[in-house]
């Protein structure tokens, strides 16, 4: 059998032309210029569309005019409704701006993220939206130089030509140890993270800060965990545990929320109260902690407000290079106090 006779019949803008009754040129006017085209003609070229099944090639035409009205978006984690919000403002800004957003998902693997970089630059995107994965940038530089442009979200490069959109964790942690401070509490501990991520470091030192302005009153210790999940939030849980009660801490810094409510689940097994024995205090306001048993207090990021933003400035870019100025956006977090910490209020 000829391969050709089996392959899916493809209408063109010339079979549309044809359908209609209309010159080439009025196609294209239709889609494009269509206050060139009077309604009646219109109205034609539309049915033959439909009738046809005609899908317009905007990967082709973006690449004869030299522009494209398409921006993609590199996410860490679709898991985490802090990357979902992102991606919602900036679809908003986008779509003010009449250009559409695709999102991939690194799923925190390296080499997904550099291969979904790579995509867009080769689909060439009017420009690329990068929430890394944290300290890694594979495939950005390549597509930069390439012409382009990216924004950073969540995390900023160490070149002032790129932009950057981030959240101020450093206060995010020092909110965080501030609230159990004045809840009274003594014996803090930051559970979770590594130094060589950076905004889980930034908010280590936060709360670091709000212990050193208590001059000797209040002490911190760092328990390191190798991620943020709720599988590490139970180690640490283990661990707390094997001491004796005189030894535990009684409050807790989680450097994110899905750690704490691991830690929240295996002291809860184990009957220790939360929060009259131990308070905790997670970080993200991450909704796959919304339904916690013990209604989870945390710093809730601006999620939403960060890729607007970095919409905002990616649009920029495109459309007024020449007018455009390199810069970095910093976004305050805010404190949600809730039973975890400050117990139930009847």
């Amino acid at each position: 059998m000829n391969n050709d006779s089996t392959r899916k019949y493809v209408p063109s803008m010339s079979d549309v032309a044809k359908r209609a009754g209309v010159a080439l040129g009025t196609v294209s006017n239709a889609l494009n210029s269509p206050d060139k085209v009077s309604s009646d003609t219109l109205k034609r070229v539309h049915l033959a569309i439909e009738e046809l099944g005609f899908v317009r090639n905007r990967a082709a035409r973006a690449l004869a005019a030299g522009t494209s009205n398409t921006i993609g978006f590199v996410l860490a984690d679709l898991s985490n409704s802090f990357f979902v919000d992102m991606a919602r403002g900036a679809e908003e800004v986008a779509q003010e701006h009449k250009m559409a957003v695709l999102l991939a998902n690194s799923d925190v693997m390296v080499p997904k993220q550099k291969t979904y970089l790579n995509l867009f630059d080769e689909e060439r995107v009017a420009g690329i939206l990068l929430a890394p994965i944290p300290g890694y940038f594979e495939g950005m530089q390549k597509a930069r130089s390439h012409g382009r442009d990216v924004v950073l979200l969540n995390a900023t490069a160490d070149e002032p030509e790129i932009c950057s959109v981030i959240v101020n964790n450093e206060l995010g942690g020092y909110l965080a140890a501030k609230h159990l401070i004045g809840l009274g509490r003594t014996k803090l501990m930051f559970a979770g993270g590594y130094d060589q991520v950076v905004p889980l470091r930034d908010r280590r030192s936060g709360a670091q800060r709000a212990v050193d302005e208590t001059d000797g009153a209040v002490t911190i210790e760092h328990v390191p965990t190798p991620e943020v999940q709720a599988e590490h939030g139970r180690t640490v849980g283990a661990a707390i545990l094997s001491r004796i009660p005189s030894e535990r801490p009684d409050g807790v810094v989680a450097a994110a929320d899905l750690l704490a409510i691991g830690l929240l689940q295996t002291l809860s097994a184990a009957n220790v109260r939360v929060p009259e024995d131990i308070a905790i205090i997670g970080h993200d306001n991450n909704q796959s902690a919304w339904d916690s048993h013990i209604p989870l207090s945390t710093i809730s990021q601006p999620g939403h407000d960060l890729g607007a933003a970095a919409a905002r400035l990616l649009i920029e870019e495109i459309k007024h290079p020449e007018r455009h100025v390199h810069r970095s956006v910093i976004l305050e977090p805010s404190l949600l106090a809730k039973e975890s910490s400050i117990g139930r209020r009847l």
